[in-house]
């Protein structure tokens, strides 16, 4: 993960669109021009960059920023602020499951015959609910997340690099990083994606280790251990808004 130095609110038009966006200038060699599902624009260039370039690069590319735009907002409203309330559903793993909330000798989270079976030992509110979904999510990111670095590390057994650790945190716009120490960080929310997004997004941060940036070469290398990226891409944004 490259550290921003600076951040700064801008905005342009192109015909008679006003397209706002994020700049940071970086510690990094290139341009990069990022689209998030939440509509966010997110441009990162080096550290002496001529700002009149950077908008004209953005006037350049301004079409395609807007169609991914447009792409994003068509699966507005998002799913709804969730109340961890009875029957409510709740995503692990790619597939939606409903809640079963009861009184028991004990609190717990079970996935039981597509139901989150959550048991409270006292009165139980959203909050607690919450809780105690959220201590669960985290158990079985440990797990899933190390089983897929297990399962896509050996096609970079041919680099000289030492398997890196997964640390597991929240993120607002990220699904991972890549540290400085070359620890592959994972967003908490991505244990609600499908298997395949997460290998995806672990293979993502582990090119990372041969290519700090998102040029060419690093695209190649990550077509070359994860074939059709793209569609598992669009899969993890379509599953997760």
């Amino acid at each position: 993960m490259i550290e921003t130095t600076s951040i700064d609110k801008r905005s342009f038009f192109y015909g008679q669109k006003t397209i706002t966006y994020s700049l940071s200038l970086t510690d990094r060699r290139s341009l990069e021009i990022a689209v998030h599902p939440d509509s966010t624009v997110v441009v990162k260039a080096p550290l002496d960059s001529d700002i009149s370039l950077i908008e004209k690069k953005l006037h350049k590319r301004a079409r395609w920023i807007l169609k991914q735009l447009n792409y994003f907002r068509q699966f507005n409203p998002k799913t709804p602020v969730r109340q961890y309330i009875n029957g409510e559903t709740h995503l692990y793993l790619g597939r939606q499951y409903r809640l079963k909330i009861f009184q028991g000798q004990e609190n717990s989270v079970k996935l039981i015959k597509g139901f989150f079976q959550v048991a409270c030992r006292k009165e139980h509110n959203s909050e607690i609910i919450k809780k105690l979904m959220n201590n669960w999510y985290l158990q079985k990111a440990n797990i899933q997340f190390n089983e897929s670095l297990a399962r896509c590390w050996p096609k970079f057994n041919a680099f000289a690099f030492t398997q890196p650790s997964i640390s597991i945190r929240r993120m607002k716009k990220r699904w991972g990083s890549l540290s400085n120490k070359g620890t592959v960080i994972l967003n908490t929310d991505l244990i609600k994606a499908p298997k395949e997004c997460i290998d995806y997004v672990v293979s993502h941060e582990l090119c990372h280790l041969k290519y700090h940036d998102h040029s060419p070469e690093f695209h190649m290398l990550l077509d070359s251990v994860i074939p059709g990226w793209k569609k598992i891409k669009h899969k993890l944004e379509l599953s997760m808004v």
